[in-house]
């Protein structure tokens, strides 16, 4: 027990360590991103890909919300604006991917227009533009994406939104601080880990379509930097069927993106429910910005 203790203790402050150290020596985790023409640059993209996913990383996401807590406790003003930022970002973020299911719909009744009552075998958005035209069953299945999109990048949005379902078993009953603690609990107990443990599995399975050598959690920082003298872009474009869709890399960024946010919202929703347990039953709902149907559809709130 001393020694796990020890260990926490020891990589919350080796944390600040790395931090200043990634921050003062950008190019040797960012150098990549100009492109792949010398061997330190495919060691800066592997170096960005194993510490992604590191247990380095992790302590000092979370040192930083440490850091973020003891100021936000001292100064609950300061936490109530952590709240706003976070909730604003979930809500924009959702708010804009929510028109995905428009879009869904829409290219479903023209697939079916199409297919159906025109018999042609591709569709064009733009006449005579190449990545731009695909046979029918390459839209049919990128439907699939938009699902996605909804499903991941929708997901703090709606509980922003007080939509997603509670399986209630004593919540309804106990007292209102009570309920505070419980969301307390939730959040940093089964939200936090449950994104933490989603993105450092999504983090190395997404890599491994995207890039050749394969990559895996295990492999150690020395290995990695031997595989990148033969690195190169290997972005995954096999689809289920001979002309489906093809871009199914996009699902593994997805679910990275899925993880970032809920972790961001475990935060936001750690310090909305102490701030509300702290000042009482008048602040509950403070500088919520919950979607409304207008004036006078009050009743049917909470039902779409």
């Amino acid at each position: 027990m001393l020694d796990a203790l020890v260990w926490f203790l020891t990589n919350i402050g080796q944390a600040f360590v790395n931090f200043g150290y990634a921050i003062t020596h950008p190019s040797l985790w960012l150098a990549w991103i100009g492109g792949l023409e010398t061997v330190e640059d495919k060691q800066s993209l592997m170096r960005f890909v194993y510490y992604g996913g590191s247990t380095e990383f992790f302590f000092v996401a979370f040192t930083t919300f440490l850091i973020v807590l003891g100021v936000g406790l001292w100064r609950n003003s300061f936490m109530w604006g952590c709240v706003r930022v976070l909730e604003g970002f979930a809500n924009t973020v959702g708010r804009f991917f929510a028109w995905a299911g428009l879009l869904m719909v829409l290219q479903q009744i023209i697939i079916v227009f199409m297919q159906r009552i025109f018999t042609v075998a591709e569709i064009s958005l733009i006449y005579n533009v190449g990545f731009l035209t695909h046979d029918v069953s390459w839209w049919a299945e990128e439907l699939k994406l938009y699902n996605a999109m909804i499903v991941t990048l929708c997901a703090t949005y709606t509980f922003v939104q007080g939509s997603h379902v509670r399986v209630d078993l004593v919540y309804s009953v106990v007292s209102y601080r009570a309920k505070k603690t419980i969301d307390m609990f939730g959040s940093m107990v089964f939200m936090m880990p449950a994104a933490v443990l989603t993105w450092m599995y999504g983090w190395f399975f997404m890599w491994r379509h995207l890039m050749t050598p394969k990559v895996s959690a295990s492999d150690k920082i020395e290995l990695m930097l031997k595989k990148a003298r033969i690195l190169k872009w290997n972005v995954e474009t096999i689809g289920f069927s001979p002309n489906g869709f093809n871009a199914y890399f996009l699902f593994k960024v997805l679910l990275i993106c899925f993880a970032g946010m809920v972790f961001l919202h475990s935060i936001a929703f750690f310090f909305r429910s102490y701030l509300e347990r702290k000042e009482g039953l008048a602040s509950e709902g403070k500088y919520l910005d919950r979607d409304t149907l207008g004036e006078g559809e009050e009743a049917y709130e909470g039902t779409h």
